[in-house]
């Protein structure tokens, strides 16, 4: 249905553009031709009163035409002198207009119905001698309307042949999209990893199946990374919730209590997981807002042992539950690894800020700089959601989070400055 309106509209449009264009070429020729025929039938009267005026001569005194000729003259042709009909005889309905172009002192045109007349005065020895004489537009009238029926017919044979030739073109240049259609239905049943692949665009359909093609690719790609992480993420809270189920199994066999501070350290794990991925989640729909930078480390590095250096008046493009899906696994990180000391640290960078998670722990390598965001890396035990699902988190945020090598647990987050 779509494609038949869309093939409609443009043969209507095609058509009403031919026909636009057929009408005024026939109006701008008929009116061409109208001037042509009019100045043609003036030429054929001015010749025609030549003629006549040459056949005219003095008498004994009295106006009269060369012997031979008046009979010739007679009913296109009227000669007056002095104001008086001299040769010629006068019928109706055009007598009172030859009576008045033959008293007239200036030369001038007259159409009485299907005739064009015309007067020309002449001085002949002494006499005002006025030549008139008559041309029959009959002829001319018919060739006109023939000549416009005849652009009336080639431009509907126009308008015709461009609505043919719009609705084939269109018709073949919607064969692309119908089979690209049928394709789509297909895969969507069969094959949702196939793509259309119709080799280099010859025109703007072609350029259509490539971008839908790089379309379906990231769309593909968005589907895969996020199943990766929901393994990542089920597998990651698989593993406080079996060490819970583990010790609680033991317990029941051995007869013995379970170990309270076991199951806090667990429930901590599962509680600190289950908010990076809410603040995950939050963060991709908290757009264009942004907070201050100091009160959210200083929520964040609550009851921790984090010591801050963050500057007073700084704050940074995103929301606060970016910034706490982002800081949150990488501060547990540093603890996990840190000696005895962890620390937050900013500051500016042309119109970002920079935020540097500090540890006295042994650090990075320069090896393992990439190795590190890698899902399932990890030197200690703990719950792993932290630097894999941090960098998710930025990528997904517009942020850049990259570990540094320089003695030391180093772990940068590159903020917009607001």
């Amino acid at each position: 249905m779509g494609l038949t309106g869309f093939r409609a509209r443009v043969v209507s449009l095609a058509v009403l553009t031919a026909t636009l264009v057929v009408a005024v070429l026939v109006v701008l020729s008929h009116v061409l031709l109208s001037r042509a025929t009019e100045a043609d039938t003036r030429t054929l009267a001015r010749t025609r009163a030549e003629a006549v005026a040459a056949t005219v001569e003095v008498i004994d005194g009295k106006i009269q035409l060369v012997e031979g000729t008046g009979d010739a003259f007679d009913t296109v042709a009227w000669v007056y002198a002095d104001g008086r009909l001299a040769d010629g005889t006068l019928h109706a309905p055009t007598a009172d207009t030859v009576d008045r172009l033959g008293r007239a002192e200036r030369r001038e045109f007259a159409a009485i119905g299907h005739y064009l007349l015309y007067g020309e005065p002449l001085p002949v020895q002494g006499h005002r001698v006025t030549v008139v004489v008559m041309v029959d537009l009959t002829p001319y009238e018919r060739s006109e309307q023939r000549s416009l029926v005849m652009s009336l017919v080639l431009g509907a044979l126009v308008v015709v042949l461009s609505a043919v030739v719009a609705y084939l073109g269109v018709s073949r240049a919607m064969r692309v999209v119908r089979r690209m259609s049928a394709l789509a239905d297909e895969w969507g049943d069969h094959d949702p990893g196939r793509r259309f692949r119709m080799g280099p665009p010859r025109d703007e359909f072609g350029e259509l199946a490539q971008t839908f093609d790089r379309l379906l690719d990231r769309v593909s790609d968005t589907i895969a990374d996020e199943r990766r992480l929901t393994d990542e993420i089920a597998h990651e809270l698989r593993t406080p919730i079996s060490v819970l189920r583990g010790e609680a199994q033991l317990a029941e066999l051995a007869g013995a209590k379970v170990d309270p501070q076991l199951v806090l350290t667990e429930t901590d794990r599962l509680s600190n997981a289950v908010m990076v991925i809410l603040n995950a989640a939050r963060s991709r729909k908290h757009r264009g807002a942004s907070c201050h930078l100091e009160t959210a480390l200083l929520h964040i590095a609550k009851g921790r042992s984090v010591s801050l250096a963050i500057p007073h008046d700084l704050e940074v493009a995103v929301p606060t539950e970016v910034v706490t899906a982002v800081l949150t696994p990488l501060l547990d990180n540093a603890a996990r690894h840190a000696r005895s000391t962890v620390s937050l640290t900013a500051e500016t960078s042309d119109d970002d800020v920079l935020v540097h998670v500090l540890d006295d722990g042994p650090g990075f390598q320069e090896d393992e700089l990439e190795r590190a965001f890698a899902p399932g890396h990890s030197r200690t035990d703990g719950h792993g959601l932290g630097l894999t699902v941090v960098r998710r988190i930025a990528t997904a945020t517009g942020l850049t989070v990259r570990a540094v090598a320089d003695g030391r647990g180093h772990l940068e987050v590159r903020f917009p400055r607001a």
